[in-house]
């Protein structure tokens, strides 16, 4: 049959703007929304097997990204790359709203399904607005996609009548209201040389610390549209914009071990990126922390009272719990489902809450990551409580329910080339409990003496960790810090130590948290998981737990450097 072309803009102006759209909100305009539609009708109208077997959902989603990436050491520049690509989504579905294509198929090697990632790939499509071009790469997708997705839902069948009976009974597929949202296009505005220049002059400040052998400044920029359509009839086109500006700084120890420390400034656009006397300041504390970790003493494995500071408290959180209450979890047999069955019980002390609210594009005076109006499924990012005065209520949902939650809250996210799952945006932690640091403090002196322990411990700060969340592996996590602090019990002044990981378990830890300071803080991130690397935020208060363990952390045997540096005066100056 021959294609028939449909004219998308009088479709598009027809249908209303999503409920709750910022004012002043209008239809996208955009030409990649248009010719996406049309494709989208084409296929979903002609598109079938020869048995008959037709998609019964289909969603394109274009990601467009302009990226700056300038980087300076010593003085001298190591990069200066400017990039832009299109990639291309393609989902297709197959069978309906209850069982489709994407149900997931039990048993295999440790409940893995090659399946699962059969098809699914992004698609790289012209730079330009040439409609032809565009949708050549559109229908090879599609016609891929289609065939995965036929090949999948047999095998979905065939699975079904050889396994027990589920246990979560959801469907496979929520239904959801469209969606027709539109924003100008965002683009990068930097002035690479006068940057350049800046991230030079910085970056020599470290030719003045010969006992620091690596260091740097990168300055990382994105500007990120995205134009998504679906045969619902939503169309939405939004854009963010992401920089960031990292110095960093790294030594070793005279006993083998790899030091390193760095600051990250976070900013949604070119205004909110430091001068350079700021830039300057981070790049000395960094390099006089590296400096101190190198003469800092080792930490055995201790288990005893602790304070995670705000910013290490939100990766802490992040690790322990976000994970596990991603709701793609809750209905895979293979997970732990640490939290599935506790609906409605207290897994928190009643102090404390969390909720996840992507809508949030500040916390104060800082940019959030995990900003977006729109979910990777089209859905509205919504504000949802997860735990209320310490109670489980809900899970971070996409439009794969769960048994009891029928709808998508808004959490649906991927980066292009995956298949999309429920994630964190920006993680909450509030708490009514709270008291100023001082206090805090004084009172981790005093739960030392009470467990009769001659130091607490401080983390200041937290590079990052991985949990596992699988039930052929262990319940457990680790939580990386870069600064700690023994805070002693007689009064002596804290001691900064290094080579120590936080291990432990979840629903343990949780308990063991008895204080919260009032001093909320960002951490801004990029998480990876199955749906691979997003951006996120968490926002946390200083935590006071009665116990924390600690292990040692891994240690490289290597011997430091035979020769001094150049930088020192004891080598060829060139």
């Amino acid at each position: 049959m021959r294609r028939q072309r449909v004219v998308m803009l009088a479709v598009l102006l027809a249908v209303p703007l999503a409920t709750g759209a910022p004012a002043g909100a209008m239809p996208p305009q955009s030409a990649l929304i248009r010719v996406l539609g049309e494709e989208l009708e084409y296929s979903l109208g002609e598109l079938a097997m020869p048995d008959g077997t037709k998609p019964y959902f289909m969603a394109y989603s274009i990601t467009d990204s302009e990226t700056v990436a300038i980087g300076a050491e010593l003085g001298a520049l190591t990069g200066d790359q400017a990039d832009r690509n299109r990639l291309l989504d393609v989902d297709v579905r197959v069978g309906d709203y209850t069982l489709d294509n994407t149900h997931k198929i039990r048993g295999g090697y440790m409940g893995f399904d090659p399946s699962d990632f059969m098809g699914q790939r992004a698609t790289p499509i012209s730079l330009t607005g040439d409609p032809v071009a565009i949708k050549q790469a559109v229908w090879l997708a599609t016609d891929r996609a289609f065939k995965s997705a036929v090949k999948k839902y047999q095998r979905v069948q065939t699975n079904l009548k050889t396994m027990v009976e589920e246990e979560d009974k959801a469907h496979d597929f929520t239904r959801e209201k469209p969606h027709v949202y539109g924003e100008p296009e965002v683009h990068l505005n930097l002035d690479r040389q006068a940057w350049s220049e800046r991230l030079r002059e910085v970056s020599r400040l470290a030719r003045q610390h010969p006992l620091v052998y690596n260091s740097g400044i990168r300055l990382s920029a994105k500007a990120e549209n995205r134009y998504f359509v679906n045969s619902e009839g939503s169309r939405i086109q939004q854009g963010n914009k992401y920089l960031r500006l990292a110095v960093s700084a790294s030594t070793k120890a005279e006993d083998g071990m790899e030091l390193s420390q760095t600051f990250i400034f976070n900013s949604a656009d070119e205004e909110g990126l430091p001068d350079e006397q700021e830039l300057a300041a981070a790049f000395r504390r960094v390099i006089r922390m590296v400096e101190a970790l190198r003469e800092a003493p080792l930490v055995e494995p201790y288990t005893g009272p602790a304070i995670l500071m705000n910013r290490a408290a939100g990766v802490f959180f992040h690790e322990i719990f976000g994970h596990r209450i991603e709701g793609h979890r809750q209905k895979d047999v293979e997970e732990g489902q640490t939290f599935t069955k506790k609906v409605g019980e207290p897994i928190l002390p009643e102090f404390i809450t969390v909720r996840d609210d992507p809508t949030l594009a500040r916390w104060g005076p800082e940019d959030l990551r995990g900003f977006y109006r729109y979910d990777d499924e089209g859905v509205p990012a919504q504000n949802v409580t997860l735990v209320e005065d310490g109670v489980l209520r809900t899970f971070l949902l996409s439009r794969s329910p769960v048994q009891e939650f029928a709808q998508s809250n808004g959490h649906g996210r991927r980066s292009p080339g995956n298949t999309i799952v429920s994630r964190m945006g920006n993680t909450i932690i509030e708490s009514t409990r709270t008291t100023g640091f001082d206090k805090l403090r004084a009172m981790l002196i005093e739960e030392c003496k009470k467990q009769d322990k001659p130091y607490g411990l401080l983390f200041d700060d937290i590079t990052g960790g991985f949990t596992g969340t699988r039930r052929a592996g262990a319940q457990t996590f680790k939580v990386l810090p870069v600064v700690v602090y023994r805070v002693y019990a007689d009064g002596r002044p804290d001691e900064l130590v290094r080579g120590v990981d936080i291990v432990g378990t979840p629903l343990t830890s949780f308990s063991k948290i008895i204080y919260t300071g009032d001093d909320p803080a960002v951490f801004n991130g990029t998480c990876g998981a199955e749906s691979g690397m997003v951006p996120v935020s968490a926002v946390s208060p200083s935590l006071l737990v009665s116990e924390i363990e600690v292990e040692k952390r891994r240690r490289e045997q290597d011997k430091p450097p035979i020769l001094p540096p150049p930088i020192a005066g004891g080598g060829s100056q060139g």
